[in-house]
């Protein structure tokens, strides 16, 4: 399984962005998608998962702000990011799991005015 994310980019508070991360290979029915994100100095962490029964589950961190969704047609999903704030910039990675644990490169999302 590969994984491309994309999206990442410097917007002010307050802002919006969209991450798109698109897989190809052995994409199987039965898996969970999700999104981490690893800010300098500190370890990654989950951001939001969904998965293939679509039940969804989102860092409090990001409750409310953060919609993560799918397009099971094209083997992909995105993370819809809004009322962003400093503290939300990071890499951000996709992750596909499925008996392991596949990782997109990532993708930089700089929040700052």
């Amino acid at each position: 399984v590969q994984l491309q994310a994309s999206g990442g980019g410097l917007v002010q508070p307050g802002g919006s962005l969209r991450l798109s991360c698109a897989a190809s290979g052995s994409i199987r029915s039965i898996n969970i998608m999700g999104w981490y994100r690893q800010a300098p100095g500190k370890q990654r962490e989950l951001v939001a998962t969904v998965s293939s029964g679509g039940r969804t589950n989102y860092a409090d961190s990001v409750k409310g702000r953060f919609t993560i969704s799918v397009d099971n047609a094209n083997n992909s999903w995105y993370l819809q990011m809004n009322s962003l704030k400093p503290e939300d910039t990071a890499v951000y990675y996709c992750n596909y799991f499925r008996v392991r644990n596949y990782w997109g490169k990532g993708t930089l999302v700089t929040v700052s005015s």
